[in-house]
């Protein structure tokens, strides 16, 4: 599975404030999947379809080196359209955990949102979820979940939709257009955050956790 993948660390881990292993709540990176994790070719329903985005596992190194939780959190309106079934989903974030797992990354949980407004199976049939971005559902159980520390989280998405749902849940939301690698990009965001980091370190002194710079 991990073959077609790169391992190499990016500039980002020069970028992202490395996490006090025994701090009593850490940050999270909060992940949309199709158009950030990988690229979005319109209902991936399977592993031999699943590409990676450039600089997504990188990313992933990153944060798991500097401590941070890390969730998915995505709409998966195609189980609710009929086009893959909940154990697709799941038998799809087993296989992306392997090609994570292998490169010495990790993804923490994921979190998805199989209901739809105009869904043809009654089960999935629901107006406005409260799981389903923009709603912050999957988010708040995300960083609730972890225990995160929410006002120093990130949330990274490809569509509007996340980004509401970050501001909704409480956390910085940056807007990725899938484009380029998302290493980069992020190294790019984050170094433009500096009173938010410092801001940060001073928080979290208070509270006896430490973020190391």
């Amino acid at each position: 599975m991990s073959s077609r993948l790169s391992f190499d660390i990016p500039p980002l881990a020069g970028v992202v404030p490395k996490i006090d292993p025994a701090a009593s709540s850490k940050p999270a990176l909060l992940l949309d999947r199709d158009g950030v994790l990988n690229l979005d070719t319109g209902y991936v329903r399977r592993y031999r379809d699943f590409r990676w985005m450039p600089g997504a596992i990188e990313t992933l190194i990153a944060f798991s080196r500097a401590n941070w939780h890390i969730c998915v959190v995505t709409n998966q309106s195609g189980i609710a359209r009929g086009k893959y079934t909940e154990e697709d989903v799941e038998r799809l974030h087993a296989d992306i955990t392997y090609d994570v797992t292998t490169a010495g990354a990790r993804i923490d949980a994921f979190y998805y949102c199989p209901y739809h407004a105009e869904s043809s199976i009654d089960r999935y049939r629901f107006v406005d979820h409260p799981d389903r971005k923009p709603n912050p559902g999957m988010l708040i159980k995300a960083l609730r979940d972890c225990g995160a520390y929410t006002a120093r989280s990130v949330m990274v998405g490809d569509k509007v939709s996340d980004l509401e749902a970050g501001r909704r849940a409480g956390v910085m939301a940056l807007h990725f257009r899938s484009q380029g690698r998302l290493d980069d990009f992020l190294a790019e965001s984050l170094s433009k955050q500096g009173a938010f980091w410092n801001d940060a370190l001073s928080d979290n002194a208070r509270r006896n956790d430490n973020i190391m710079i």
